[in-house]
């Protein structure tokens, strides 16, 4: 993926987004370094070890631009080789397995993101979905840990802290929360210590989000006003003019909608998982959810996001992806994850192929077609009723991992009365 992806940084945000920063870092300007930090600086902090590096050998931008992208695949192969590691340990197939990892590393949505100048949304994946994982495994400090490296990365990650806290006993959210703290006050402080305006001032474009982006892949498409105007391709220098002349069907954001998507993201996450609570708080008395039940709402919340936000670009989905891969990875069924390589390989289609064969009205119907189902679906399966009681019955820990996996019901009258007459 680093040779496919990493081949250099022109034309994409890395170059006007980060690579200043980074630039000012190797010539030893920590201070100009903070002061230039995009609004994901605190991405830029956690990995400035890794630009430092070239240094050793001589290394120029470009070896900068490789190396800052590394601990960013190595996270997406270390949850690769976890979730193998599980499935291994449970005998699930070979093919499972090995579509398991692929899907987890070899992605065409992660091919994107690095061709664009955005490794640091992998890594805020990979943290996000480990987070989870370790919080269902009763670790509520590593969970925070993981959890504040991710806020820090990239803001959007706020929307995990719902399922992370509600996989953990009430008395250990405050140990989650505490360290998650500590990491983002560590991360975040000196950029706010140094008064980066860079930082400032895009942190605060991104959460009010100006209507500069409207894009297809996004719920609000056609409340738009058609604009006649094509820009640029995501992602490439073509004009999208060259690719749809015959056809530039593109629209202006809604006057009243800027401003509003990305709080309402967070108030419909927020929303999501006090509902989850309360459903839970029926079925159980501390209202906890279970390991998958978290990675559902976690797939369900980063797809609503996609849904929701007007600047949908395809690398936001990855969030969604890997945490669906978590989820379907850990059902007791044994076959390949099919819904997250099937989501993986629509949202190429959508995001990468339409755009040079469709209008822009169409590639919006065709997003719509299956994002919003798909929505519907998770939905369901995560608030379907009864389903946190069954599920509280059914999970025990086994295995090195400490994992939960579902035993069978208890046995009915009859069934036991059977077993009783005829002993296995």
């Amino acid at each position: 993926m680093a040779w496919l992806g990493l081949y250099g940084f022109v034309w994409n945000d890395y170059e006007t987004e980060a690579q200043p920063a980074f630039e000012a870092l190797a010539h030893g300007h920590v201070l100009e370094f903070l002061r230039l930090a995009p609004a994901y600086g605190g991405s830029l902090v956690e990995r400035a070890p890794f630009a430092l590096l070239p240094g050793l050998w001589g290394g120029g931008d470009l070896a900068v631009y490789r190396m800052v992208a590394l601990p960013c695949l190595l996270a997406s192969a270390a949850l690769g080789v976890w979730l193998v590691a599980r499935m291994r340990s449970e005998g699930r197939s070979t093919l499972a397995r090995a579509v398991t990892l692929a899907v987890c590393v070899a992605n065409p949505i992660t091919l994107r993101a690095l061709e664009m100048g955005h490794p640091e949304e992998l890594l805020g994946a990979c943290l996000a979905v480990a987070a989870v994982l370790l919080a269902s495994r009763g670790r509520p400090l590593w969970a925070g840990v993981l959890l504040g490296l991710a806020i820090a990365n990239k803001e959007w990650a706020l929307l995990a802290l719902g399922p992370v806290l509600l996989t953990l006993p009430a008395r250990r959210r405050l140990a989650c929360l505490a360290s998650a703290g500590v990491v983002l006050t560590a991360l975040l402080g000196p950029l706010l210590a140094v008064g980066s305006s860079t930082f400032l001032a895009q942190g605060r474009a991104v959460a009010t989000a100006p209507g500069v982006l409207f894009q297809p892949w996004q719920l609000w498409w056609f409340l738009g006003a058609p604009n006649h105007v094509a820009p640029l391709a995501p992602g490439s220098p073509v004009p999208m003019s060259a690719a749809l002349s015959t056809h530039p069907q593109w629209r202006l954001a809604p006057p009243w909608l800027p401003g509003i998507t990305h709080p309402l993201i967070l108030a419909v996450g927020l929303a999501l998982a006090g509902l989850l609570w309360l459903r839970r708080r029926r079925e159980t008395p501390a209202g906890t959810v279970g390991e998958r039940d978290a990675l559902l709402a976690l797939a369900l919340v980063m797809l609503l996001r996609c849904v929701l936000d007007t600047w949908d670009v395809i690398y936001y989905l990855l969030p969604f992806v890997l945490a669906l891969l978590a989820w379907e990875v850990g059902g007791p069924a044994d076959r390949p994850p099919l819904l997250a390589l099937s989501s993986s390989a629509l949202a190429w289609v959508s995001f990468q192929w339409l755009p040079l064969h469709a209008a822009p009205d169409f590639q919006a119907a065709f997003f719509l077609a299956w994002s919003v189902p798909l929505v519907v679906a998770l939905g369901v399966a995560l608030y379907r009723p009864g389903r946190g009681g069954l599920l509280a019955a059914q999970e025990m820990t086994v295995s090195p991992f400490g994992r939960p996996v579902s035993t069978s019901p208890p046995l009915s009258v009859t069934s036991t009365r059977s077993s009783i007459r005829t002993p296995s």
